[in-house]
């Protein structure tokens, strides 16, 4: 399985405090075009599996033989796609301690990845946290970023608390109670999707029954999250903190960013990633679906069309703009 030894990439006392941490990861089709998936809270790589299938043109991982049969006939696009496991979940390792989670040491496990691989430059997409931790990422290397994607991000500490209303409490009451796949799988439904997708039909049953099986299915293979992960990462949400020199060292690259978000999304508030995406106006612009928490899901057709042209889209609009004043 692909592992990447995160602290080999590191200096000082990164490499020393990183010593022995693996993030799991899967890249999937070939080319010069490099993108760069971030997961969220709880998420695992597989998460991104729409995205995946629209941008690299499979799911089938690089690493097993039937991709590598694929490459030798010849097949295959123009795309090099790679999604992985945060610290804290899945098949990454697991530290203990609640402060070896923060989203810029977990944008340094994004980067030691790059180099894992060999990029020098991609396309970043973060969802939820995994927003966070890819505007950390592209404070600390903008050079490295060919474009930002941030779909359904806060700005982090007290933007992470949802609307507060008798459905979020409720939900969050289930979140803690779920201590089964079955659980986290009916709670992680409400969670992710707006009810009007749940209750669409779908041959002879619905949407929401469709999905349960999936979710239950994906929860049992990759386990329950540790205590210690999930804590972990809730750490990270946080104590994460976007400083005026994040916006501008993110602002000076002068790259493209789309800011996305669902507008029925519970978890994330839509106000606060409008206030993120005016921080970095002229370089983003916002873009609202009719969605949930996982609007990449829901609207994957619109969503990835906005990822995928993002580039081609803006970029004459921003050539002749400067950083503004923050």
């Amino acid at each position: 399985m692909p592992f990447c030894e995160v602290g080999k990439y590191q200096n000082g006392v990164d490499a020393s405090g990183n010593n022995g941490t693996k993030i799991f990861y899967r890249s999937y089709g070939q080319g010069p075009v490099k993108v760069l998936l971030i997961i969220g809270l709880a998420g695992t790589h597989s998460s991104w599996d729409p995205q995946i299938k629209a941008l690299a043109g499979t799911i089938t991982p690089n690493d097993s033989e039937s991709a590598a049969g694929d490459r030798s006939s010849g097949e295959g696009g123009d795309m090099e796609v790679c999604a992985f496991d945060n610290r804290g979940m899945g098949l990454s390792s697991v530290p203990t301690k609640k402060s070896e989670y923060t989203t810029s040491i977990m944008a340094k496990d994004a980067i030691s990845i790059m180099d894992h691989l060999g990029w020098e430059k991609a396309h970043v997409f973060g969802h939820s946290m995994g927003a966070m931790i890819s505007c950390k990422l592209a404070a600390m290397v903008p050079e490295r970023v060919l474009s930002l994607a941030l779909l359904n991000v806060t700005g982090g500490g007290y933007e992470c608390i949802p609307r507060l209303d008798r459905q979020t409490l409720s939900i969050a009451v289930r979140f803690l109670k779920a201590k089964t796949p079955e659980q986290r799988a009916a709670v992680d439904l409400d969670t992710h999707y707006s009810k009007e997708y749940l209750e669409e039909d779908v041959g002879t049953t619905t949407r929401r029954a469709v999905l349960y099986q999936e979710y239950v299915k994906g929860i049992s293979a990759s386990g329950m999250q540790s205590n210690c992960g999930f804590d972990g990462q809730i750490n990270a949400c946080w104590t994460h903190k976007i400083s005026r020199a994040d916006l501008e060292s993110i602002c000076s690259a002068g790259f493209l960013i789309s800011v996305i978000h669902g507008r029925h999304d519970v978890i994330a508030q839509l106000s606060h990633a409008k206030r993120l995406a005016k921080k970095l106006h002229p370089y983003s612009r916002m873009v609202e679906l009719p969605g949930g928490h996982l609007v990449s899901h829901e609207r994957t057709e619109e969503d990835g069309i906005q990822l995928h042209l993002q580039e081609k889209v803006l970029q004459k609009e921003v050539d002749h703009l400067s950083c503004p004043t923050l």
